[in-house]
This record gives C-alpha cells, structure tokens and sequence, in this order.
C-alpha cells in the first residue's frame, strides 16, 4: 500500500486505503498519539471484503503527516488544562480528517472512530453533518467536556503508565509503546504481542516525538460540552465499548448513547480498550450492519445488545 497525503492549509496528512474504491466509504480515525499502523492490517481487510472502501490515516502529531512543537508539559498538567495553551484545536484535527475525505474524492463517508478518534468523529459529524452517512463510535470518553472526561477516566490505569520510566533510545520507546498498548488491552483473550511490538518498531521507526501525545490531549480538550449539539444529530449512530475496558468507564459509553437520539450501544465480554482479534470478524459485521440504512433503529427499538465473542 502506498502512502498518499491530504492537504489541511500547511498541515499534510498521511492516509492509506484499503478495498474497492466503489466500495462505501469508510473512514478510520485513530486516538491519542498512535498512528494509523495501529488499525491491524487484517481488520482493515475485513471491513474492505464486507464492502467498504477503508481509509485510514496519521492524526497530525503522528506518523507521517505534519508535526508540532511545544514546551514539554506533563500528562497531568495537560489533562488539568495547565502549562500554556494548545498548539492546535480539536477543530483543527476534524478539519484535517475532512481535508483526507476531500483528497479521496468523498462528498460523505461512515466514520469509525476509537478513543479520541471517537471524539473526533462526533465532532466531524457535528460541524459537517453533510459529510457523514453514520457514525460508530468506540471507546469514546466523556462528552460533557474536560472534566466528564476525567470522571470517565479509570485513574488506576493513568498511575500505572505514569509510574514506568524508559531510557531516551530506539529501545526503550518501543518498549513504551508495547506496554501501553498491552495495558489497554482485555486480559481476559490471548494477545499477539508479536503484532504489538512489530507494530511498536515500525511506529517508533516512522515517528518518534516525544512531545505529541501532550498536544494531542490539549487538543483533546479544546472540544468542550458538544451534549447539546448530539441531541441534535440525525445520522444513524452505533456506540461500542469493551466490559473490560481498563481505561475508559462503560458509563461513558451508555452515556453517549442516550445522548444522540436513536443510537445504539453495544458492548463486547474480553474486549478492553482495543479491538481483540478474536472480535475482528464480529465487529467488521456489527460495523456495516450499523451503516445499513434498513437498521436504523427507531426511539422504540434502541436497545442495548451484548455479544459473546
């Protein structure tokens, strides 16, 4: 696969495809700091045979499209909105997912978003309701703005990533990104840490900015209080989340289901804040089930479905 870059103003972002390109569009939006690599190959694959024509690409500040500088600040002081303001807006991220749309020649796409990519799509769908056909959004956090999103937050996990110290070398980033990948996963499936640390190596060797994920976060919190402007969406909506999801509490998910009108959650057994590849298959059904405009559900049949993987 060839890697192609869209055009946000200065900003250049990097994105991939995967299928037919008749297939209905489908665009994956990655989360907090890691790139667009971390959508397994396979599962890309297999939303591509379902009928899809799959987009995925770098967030700016990861991979291969365009990166920022600013001072170094902490998680801590970032997630409580101290140290200077952000480099960018979570507007400016949106705006960038659009920019890949237009390079494909997409006028709309479905929108499958995890963790801050969740977020993101929401607000894509808030400010370009034209643009999306429906929406799936996974492992989201709050929507209530910065502190919603703290509550939802599962500190427990926070303090064990924050307690782990690495050494400033190719090693030691790349143990970095193994063990926070594996702490966000289900320990209740098999993990292929081949994959993981595979996939670590290649991220650490396309990018390796230690500054990122705090401006990311700061990003993250530009989008306030958007409750009010979900009330308003009329796009079908699927919201998912993993019962074993060690970073983000499920009240979030049921949350923002009640929220947008008609949307439905689902919620996965031994799925954490990941997609376990024993769920591939299951999800890339739910996923284009979810952008069939016949299961649509109305007020009366929006209900809550838990699947054995």
């Amino acid at each position: 696969m060839s890697i192609s870059f869209a055009h946000n103003g200065d900003v250049k972002i990097a994105y991939e495809t995967f299928g037919p390109p008749d297939g209905e569009p489908l665009l994956l939006v990655m989360g907090l700091t890691f790139q667009m690599i971390w959508w397994p190959d396979e599962f890309c694959q297999q939303l591509a045979e379902r009928g899809f024509a799959v987009a995925r690409f770098d967030n700016r500040d990861a991979g291969l499209s365009t990166h920022f500088t600013s001072p170094p600040r902490t998680t801590t002081k970032t997630l409580l909105g101290r140290g200077g303001g952000p480099a960018y807006r979570a507007d400016d991220m949106v705006d960038d997912a659009v920019a890949v749309m237009d390079a494909l020649g997409w006028e709309s796409a479905h929108l499958l978003g995890e963790s801050l990519g969740a977020t993101l799509s929401q607000l894509v769908a808030i400010r370009h309701p034209d643009r999306v056909r429906s929406l799936v959004s996974a492992m989201a956090g709050g929507t209530g703005g910065a502190i919603s999103n703290l509550r939802n937050l599962k500190i427990g996990t926070l303090l064990r990533l924050a307690r782990k110290r690495y050494d400033d070398t190719r090693e030691g980033g790349v143990q970095r990104l193994v063990d926070t990948y594996m702490i966000m996963c289900s320990a209740a499936h098999p993990i292929d840490e081949e994959w993981v640390r595979k996939t670590a190596e290649e991220s650490w060797d396309r990018d390796h900015d230690p500054g990122a994920t705090q401006r990311q976060l700061a990003a993250s919190r530009t989008a306030g209080d958007v409750r009010s402007q979900l009330r308003r969406l009329r796009v079908p909506t699927l919201v998912i989340h993993g019962q074993d999801d060690p970073w983000i509490r499920l009240h979030a998910a049921r949350a923002l289901a009640r929220t947008i009108p008609d949307a439905r959650l689902m919620t996965y057994p031994d799925m954490g804040h990941e997609f376990p590849r024993h769920l591939w298959a299951t999800i890339a059904r739910d996923v284009w089930e979810a952008t069939r405009p016949a299961s649509a559900p109305t007020s009366e049949q929006q209900h809550r479905r838990t699947l054995r993987g």
